[in-house]
């Protein structure tokens, strides 16, 4: 059964657009499973950079089909400008298929996702205030829009006149903000649809027949397994499930098809936006893995909070999603440390803990406990073979596999799509 599922094993930015790239050309399909364009993938193609946000990665190789799962919603203006934005560079984006069943991101999406935000000022999450949330609210009160009710006009403008009768009341009452005109939302979707109509297919039919003849299909999830609503930092989460059984679920596919799970780790961590993160570095380290990494977020454009592995989520990924490789990426990035230090255990109120909390209030108290690990100065963005890394580099890979409860099978050592280190092939 030649079906992948790839995700963060972080709290996403671990660099899955370069490993889904570095698949690409082996894999028939890949598909995006949950999230919207409050995710993105830097991809590097040669000298030329593209950053993805809707659009799943394989869609920058020639032979790989492209497809956004049910699971996903959907900005119709996001993605059809990032479709042209590729085109105007020479990419083919005609093989692109899109999930009838995706819910729909709405311009009352994306108003209400900001000014909720604003009204619980230090309370916030700190979500990207693309409408993410509040589309998949919708989808859960069963008040959505799909893909597919784009090419039904009585029954968009039911849906949308439902949804409007209560979100306006919110808007004006509680946010002091205009109501907004049900025409005017559904004469804007309406203009979507002539676009989307080409791309549009019932994907998880496709997608099960491709398994059963044998094509190798990649799910890819969007941010990282601490991110998710059940089983990540909540509240500051995102509104899907980006770990392994999403994609069963955004995908349509059953998990007795899924043949392998592969968790991208960086090999230092990094957030996004509020919540608790016990190895952050507020000091000069901190600065150095931004600058270093170009931690910046690829859709948000705000600086990633940084901080030292962290061996104790690793695990936690590989037990909730069930890994069984690891891709290790910006193992460059820690070039010119003399000692690394890496954190094995929390210290929560004098006690030593080895798996991550379930309680909030204990993860929020939690203190790393490091072990150092020598570090190297040699250039490795050459490197090759497992064996052409440093000593000291080969040395922090294993203790890093040991630590983390899954195998290391690749190894990111720059930026570039040939500066990956390949040591188990994942096919």
């Amino acid at each position: 059964m030649p079906a992948l599922v790839l995700l963060g094993a972080q709290w996403g930015d671990e660099g899955k657009g370069k490993a889904t790239d570095l698949l690409g050309g082996s894999v028939d399909y890949v598909v995006r499973f949950q999230g919207g364009n409050n995710a993105g993938h830097t991809v590097v193609v040669g000298d030329q950079k593209y950053a993805l946000h809707l659009l799943p990665s394989g869609i920058l190789s020639p032979g790989c089909t492209p497809v956004i799962g049910n699971g996903v919603v959907v900005d119709p203006e996001v993605l059809l400008g990032e479709l042209s934005a590729l085109q105007a560079r020479g990419v083919d984006t005609s093989k692109l298929l899109l999930s009838g069943n995706a819910h729909l991101i709405t311009p009352y999406h994306t108003d209400l996702d900001k000014v909720t935000e604003r009204f619980l000022g230090t309370r916030k999450i700190g979500t990207t205030g693309r409408g993410i949330g509040p589309a998949y609210a919708d989808k859960i009160n069963r008040v959505g829009i799909r893909v597919q009710d784009l090419f039904d006009e009585s029954i968009l403008r039911q849906k949308v006149d439902a949804a409007l009768d209560q979100k306006n009341q919110i808007l004006a009452k509680l946010y002091n903000r205009r109501a907004i005109r049900p025409d005017a939302v559904v004469e804007q979707l309406l203009g979507y649809a002539g676009q989307l109509r080409p791309y549009v297919a019932d994907t998880t039919l496709l997608l099960n027949d491709a398994i059963d003849a044998g094509k190798v299909v990649l799910f890819e999830g969007g941010q990282g397994t601490l991110l998710d609503v059940d089983h990540g930092t909540y509240p500051f989460v995102t509104s899907s499930n980006p770990t392994a059984g999403g994609a069963c679920t955004g995908a349509g596919v059953g998990p007795t098809r899924i043949s392998r799970v592969i968790g991208i780790l960086k090999a230092y961590t990094t957030r996004v936006g509020a919540g608790p993160f016990p190895t952050e570095l507020l000091d000069e380290d901190g600065d150095r893995l931004r600058t270093v990494g170009g931690e910046r977020g690829v859709t948000t454009g705000r600086d990633r909070r940084c901080g030292w592995f962290d061996a104790v989520i690793a695990r936690y990924a590989t037990r909730v999603n069930g890994l069984t490789d690891f891709f290790l990426t910006k193992l460059d990035v820690l070039t010119g440390w003399e000692r690394i230090p890496v954190c094995v255990a929390y210290d929560i109120d004098g006690r030593r803990v080895t798996e991550l909390p379930y309680s909030q209030t204990d993860f929020h108290h939690a203190t790393p406990v490091y072990e150092m690990l020598p570090g190297w100065s040699e250039d490795i963005s050459k490197a090759t073979t497992f064996e052409e890394l440093p000593k000291n580099a080969q040395g922090y890979v294993k203790a890093l596999e040991e630590m983390s409860g899954a195998p290391v099978s690749a190894i990111g050592v720059g930026p570039g799509r040939d500066e990956t280190i390949q040591i188990n092939s994942f096919l």
